[in-house]
């Protein structure tokens, strides 16, 4: 059964860092994309933030994150990583781990198994 367990999150103050990691287990050597979401107080779709690959080639970044965000994946550990820089009060949400084995897409419609979330909250 995959599992994804996410670590981090928390309270930081505007232009703070924050480290949010995430590991995925029972995957069975299967081959997959693995990427971070957030959902923002009042909204119900869960916005991609950073989404490699599968081979991590190509990561998607909105605008709003982009030179702010950097994502890793340890493949051996079946970790990926989200190291978030500069933080703004509109970086404050529920940020969710999720994967997708098709790898169909950056939609949340795309992936089928989803942590549990972690909360960030930025405050001024």
């Amino acid at each position: 059964q995959v599992q994804l367990v996410e670590s981090g999150g928390g309270s930081v103050q505007v232009g703070g860092s924050m480290r949010l990691s995430c590991e995925g287990s029972g995957l069975q050597a299967r081959s997959y994309c693995m990427g971070w979401f957030r959902q923002v107080p009042g909204k119900e779709r869960r916005e991609a933030v950073a989404i490699p690959d599968r081979n991590g080639g190509f990561i998607y970044y909105p605008d709003s994150v982009k030179g702010r965000f950097t994502v890793s994946r340890d493949n051996a550990k079946n970790t990926l990583s989200l190291q978030m820089n500069t933080l703004k009060p509109e970086d404050t949400g529920m940020y969710y781990c999720a994967l997708d084995f098709q790898c169909a897409g950056w939609g949340q419609e795309h992936f089928a198994y989803w942590g549990q979330g972690t909360q960030v909250t930025v405050s001024s």
